[in-house]
C-alpha cells in the first residue's frame, strides 16, 4: 500500500515503517557520538519508550549508556489497511539495532497501568537482567482504568475556575485565531491527577522494590513541563498543572522509600517539544512555533534527543550530586526559560497574526516535526512507492 499522512482534527492516524525506522537510526547516530560518561546506568526500565522524551531517554541508555534496556508502551499493530502506531514500528527499530551491538533490548506492549504488565515487567527484569539501577517514568495517555477498581478515568486540559481565552494556530493552514477553553467540571481535575499523577509511578517503584528487582543506588525519573507565565492559566495552573503537583509530591515520597537503597526519585522538567498530543492542544502549537523559531535563531534548539543526552550526561551521571532547584527538581528546560528567551517570545507571541506568522514563528518546522513523529518527511525515503505495513525495514 502507499502511506500517507492521514490527518483528522490535526491528528495523525498513520505511520510510515521506514520513516519511523529512520527517525530511531538518525536520534542513534546522533547520540552514538556524543562524549562518554565516567558513570552510566547499565540496566534500564522505560515506562512508555515508545515515542517522544521516552524513546530518546531509552537511546540514550543503550546507546550512549551501553545498557540493557526494557521498555513497555502501549501500541497498536499493522491489521489490513491500517499501519501500526508509530510506536510500534519503533520499538522494533529499536530493539534490532540494540541487538546488532549486542545489547539486551526486551519490548512489552501493553497497558502499564496494569496490575497483568507490572507482573509481566518484573519476571523479565528478573529473568534477563536481575535488576535495573533506573526507572525512566514517561507514560503520556488520555486515560487510565484504575487496576483495582476497573474504573476509567479521562485526563482533560483545562482552567480551573474560569475560562480561558488566547491565541491559537491551525497546524495544517497556519491560521492564527482565538480560542476559548471553558474551566474543568467537577471531578475532572481529579479524574486527570488519576491519569497523568504519581500515583501509578509509585506503584510502579512499590512493586520493584517489593519484588527485590531495585538496585542499590538506583534512580528513577518522571517528565513533566512548566512552560512560561503566558500559559499557566490553562497548563500549570489548571488541570494538568495539579497533576504535575501531584507528581512533585510523589517524587519527594518515593525519596523517602528509596532510601533503606540509597536510591532516589526525580521529576525532571523538559522543554516544550513537538509531540503526537502537542498538535491537538490549544495555544501550544503558536508557543511551540514561536520559541523554535527564537531558538534556532540562537543556535540553542533542541530535540528530544539532545534534551534526553543533557539529562543524562550533565545531571544524573556527571558526577556527585545531582543539581536541582529548590522544588528539587531536574531542570532540562533551562534554554527555553532563559529571560531573554522568553521575552522575545512574549515580544513575538504580542504582535502574531496568521499575516506575521511565517516571519516570527516556525510553523513548518512545527509540522515537519509532527510528520516525522509519524514516519514522514524524512529526505531519500521513495514516499510514492508500494510498502507492506508488517515488514520493519532495513
Amino acid at each position: 500500500m502507499i502511506i500517507e499522512p492521514k490527518i483528522v482534527r490535526n491528528v495523525c492516524l498513520t505511520a510510515h515503517p521506514a520513516g519511523c525506522v529512520q527517525g530511531v537510526k538518525e536520534q542513534i547516530q546522533w547520540v552514538s557520538r556524543q562524549p562518554a560518561g565516567e558513570r552510566t546506568p547499565q540496566r534500564v526500565l522505560v515506562i512508555g519508550g515508545s515515542t517522544g522524551y521516552g524513546l530518546a531517554a531509552r537511546i540514550t541508555a543503550a546507546f550512549w549508556g551501553k545498557a540493557d534496556t526494557v521498555s513497555i508502551s502501549f501500541e497498536r499493530e499493522p491489521s489490513g489497511r491500517k499501519t501500526g502506531t508509530p510506536g510500534w514500528y519503533n520499538n522494533r527499530a529499536f530493539d534490532r539495532e540494540a541487538r546488532k551491538v549486542g545489547l539486551k533490548a526486551i519490548t512489552i506492549e501493553g497497558d502499564a497501568f496494569s496490575h497483568k504488565i507490572k507482573a509481566r515487567t518484573i519476571e523479565t527484569i528478573q529473568r534477563e537482567l536481575g535488576q535495573v539501577d533506573l526507572v525512566i517514568y514517561s507514560l503520556a495517555s488520555p486515560m487510565r482504568v484504575d487496576p483495582d477498581t476497573g474504573e476509567t478515568y479521562m485526563s482533560v486540559l483545562k482552567p480551573l475556575g474560569t475560562p480561558y481565552t488566547g491565541q491559537t494556530v491551525d497546524m495544517m493552514t497556519d491560521r492564527v485565531s482565538s480560542v476559548t477553553v471553558e474551566p474543568a467540571e467537577e471531578g475532572q481535575t481529579e479524574a486527570t491527577v488519576k491519569v497523568m499523577g504519581g500515583e501509578d509511578w509509585k506503584l510502579w517503584i512499590e512493586k520493584l522494590m517489593e519484588a527485590d528487582v531495585l538496585d542499590e543506588g538506583a534512580a528513577t525519573v518522571a517528565f513533566s513541563y512548566i512552560g512560561p507565565e503566558m500559559t499557566f492559566p490553562l497548563y500549570r495552573e489548571g488541570t494538568i498543572g495539579r497533576a504535575k503537583e501531584h507528581l512533585e509530591t510523589t517524587a519527594s515520597e518515593l525519596n523517602k522509600e528509596l532510601g533503606p537503597l540509597k536510591g532516589h526519585a526525580y521529576v525532571s522538567v523538559n522543554k516544550a517539544l513537538v509531540t503526537r498530543a502537542s498538535a491537538v492542544i490549544p495555544v501550544v502549537p503558536l508557543y511551540i512555533s514561536i520559541l523554535y523559531r527564537v531558538m534556532k535563531e540562537r543556535g540553542m534548539h533542541e530535540g528530544c534527543i539532545e534534551q534526553a543526552y543533557r539529562l543524562f550526561h550533565d545531571r544524573l551521571y556527571a558526577g556527585g550530586a545531582v543539581p536541582v532547584d529548590r522544588q528539587g527538581r531536574i531542570r532540562i528546560d533551562d534554554y527555553e526559560m532563559l529571560p531573554d528567551i522568553q521575552e522575545e517570545v512574549h515580544r513575538r507571541w504580542e504582535r502574531v497574526t496568521s499575516e506575521s506568522l511565517p516571519e516570527i514563528a516556525d510553523m513548518g518546522g512545527f509540522r515537519k516535526e509532527y510528520l516525522q513523529l509519524h514516519g514522514f518527511e524524512y529526505a531519500g525515503i521513495a514516499y510514492h512507492k508500494d510498502v507492506d505495513p508488517e515488514i520493519i525495514p532495513e
